[in-house]
């Protein structure tokens, strides 16, 4: 049976490590719809799965995106607290 365009996404997200981050655009490449960075963000926002941790993708601009479990500064926290250093390099937002 194929996966809807959420359970893909939701899977790429839940692989990502501690420590680690992808963009959105990066999620939506892994899942076959490059062009589905937006969607992607939309599909993350109404998560609240606390097993899929959407607070790992951000966007391609360094910028941390959006966040339904307590907005920007509590994903930022987040992150610094599982060792991802800021600002990300343009490498780590691009994929490098």
């Amino acid at each position: 049976m194929s996966q809807t365009f959420k359970q893909k996404v939701y899977a790429v997200v839940k692989k990502i490590p501690k420590g680690k981050t992808l963009t959105y655009k990066q999620v939506a490449e892994s899942i076959g719809h490059p062009k589905s960075a937006r969607a992607v963000g939309t599909v993350l926002s109404k998560n609240y799965d606390p097993t899929i941790p959407c607070h790992r993708v951000v966007r391609s601009d360094g910028k941390m995106g959006g966040y339904n479990r307590g907005g920007i500064k509590k994903k930022l926290a987040i992150l610094k607290k599982e060792g991802v250093k800021f600002p990300l390099s343009s490498q780590e937002r691009d994929g490098g």
